[in-house]
């Protein structure tokens, strides 16, 4: 059976990197109906945080890789010490300074790597190595080739620049008898520029794409893309289909540049895609999380303010911002806003008033009705009084479509603003 694992260290948060390594060790466990453990590498006393765990699980399971198994390298201490002291007796290891070290046996190393094909190892940069520190805690390279063992994985899936431990590794899978994995390197993720990722560039934990509004199954769909294809130009997969189709032979050998753009356009796509009453729970909960949400806002009407804005959104953080509008009377007006608001049209905004008082059903089409009957009745143009309506309902320039953000905002609402905007214009004289 196809046994699979993810090894992350809680001496940091889940960061993009690691996320992909996880998700395509998930995938070909998923895929091969095997097994895919969770392994948390905690033998850093000093630098490992119960944070660090907590953020590392609760972003694997909001992307819903779920593992079968979970050990702690921290409860196995004496397993590795029990190994470390059969290699002493076996001559293949040594005491020396209270620690314990590994004697290379080398010789010119070759593997198989399911991605980047044969890799020849011709050297090692050192002859020894300690695989068991003065203070009892086992060596990186040591304790993974033990645990790899005992808990059966049979593919190492991992990032390249974990490729210099292999033959390291593989000597001491040797020493010990046992079966060597398979081995796939995956390749790095680059900034856009083609350098190494910084948080500017996405190497942020895998929280702050939850909290700045991404979907989880829009972030595991940009995972995949990093690296790999389902073909066909195909750029929204769901993980249901990436499952039956994934090979982990198929992933680029090269490394895979990340797009603040597209992982945005991406996410876009699933907030279009979501049914609206699905979308409005997960707003409302990531909007209350934020302490947004004012007291009294009905689901109805949180409703219709998520339709409103689902398709020029994408994230759900921009609600924040494009919708403050909705939920608060206190916004201002934009900068931008000058030039349209320098147009001072008291007396033209209070026919349209008059107009809006008297429409009983309150829809998009009767008020589109009354603006451009009130715009023709004053010989102007709709824009001339489309402009400063959005700017005294939004106090922005631009937004969405004007007749169905007042349907949303309801009569009262967008009298009330309209009459601001008037004593804004009083108040300029």
């Amino acid at each position: 059976m196809v046994k699979t694992r993810f090894a992350p260290s809680p001496t940091g948060f889940l960061h993009i990197g690691g996320a992909r390594t996880a998700l395509f060790s998930w995938l070909y466990a998923r895929k091969n109906k095997g097994e895919f453990i969770l392994r948390i590498e905690d033998t850093d006393k000093m630098r490992s945080r119960k944070e660090f765990l907590e953020e590392i699980l609760e972003s694997l399971a909001w992307l819903e890789i779920n593992w079968d198994k979970i050990y702690y390298q921290s409860e196995r201490f004496d397993i590795y010490k029990e190994f470390a002291y059969k290699l002493i007796k076996q001559g293949k290891a040594y005491e020396k300074e209270e620690a314990i070290f590994f004697k290379y046996e080398f010789e010119k190393i070759k593997i198989h790597d399911l991605i980047r094909g044969e890799i020849i190892f011709n050297e090692l940069p050192k002859e020894e190595e300690v695989i068991i520190k003065r203070d009892g805690t086992p060596t990186y390279n040591f304790s993974c080739v033990i645990d790899d063992a005992l808990m059966g994985i049979t593919h190492v899936i991992r990032g390249e620049d974990h490729l210099s431990n292999t033959p390291k590794q593989i000597l001491m899978y040797k020493a010990l008898n046992f079966n060597i994995p398979e081995f796939a390197h995956v390749p790095l993720i680059l900034s856009e520029q083609g350098g190494r990722m910084s948080k500017r560039w996405g190497a942020t934990s895998i929280r702050e794409y939850r909290e700045a509004g991404y979907l989880p199954e829009a972030v595991v769909n940009y995972l995949v893309l990093l690296g790999w294809s389902p073909g066909k130009n195909r750029e929204i997969i769901p993980i249901s289909e990436v499952k039956k189709i994934f090979n982990i032979k198929d992933i680029n050998k090269t490394a895979a540049a990340f797009s603040w753009d597209k992982l945005n356009w991406i996410n876009s796509q699933y907030i279009k895609k979501k049914p609206p009453e699905e979308l409005k729970e997960i707003a409302k909960n990531y909007l209350k999380e934020r302490n947004f949400l004012p007291e009294g806002v009905s689901d109805a009407y949180l409703g219709k303010v998520v339709e409103l804005f689902r398709s020029r959104i994408s994230r759900l953080s921009d609600l924040t911002d494009w919708a403050y509008f909705c939920f608060y009377d206190d916004f201002k007006y934009s900068p931008d806003t000058e030039e349209i608001l320098a147009h001072h049209l008291s007396e033209e905004i209070k026919m349209l008033i008059e107009r809006l008082t008297k429409v009983d059903d309150f829809n998009k089409e009767n008020i589109e009705k009354a603006l451009r009957e009130t715009a023709s009745q004053l010989g102007l143009k709709a824009r001339d009084l489309v402009h400063p309506t959005r700017v005294a309902l939004t106090g922005k320039k631009v937004g969405p479509g004007l007749f169905e953000t007042m349907e949303v905002l309801g009569k009262d609402k967008v009298i009330n603003r309209l009459k601001r905007l008037i004593n804004y214009w009083e108040q300029d004289k």
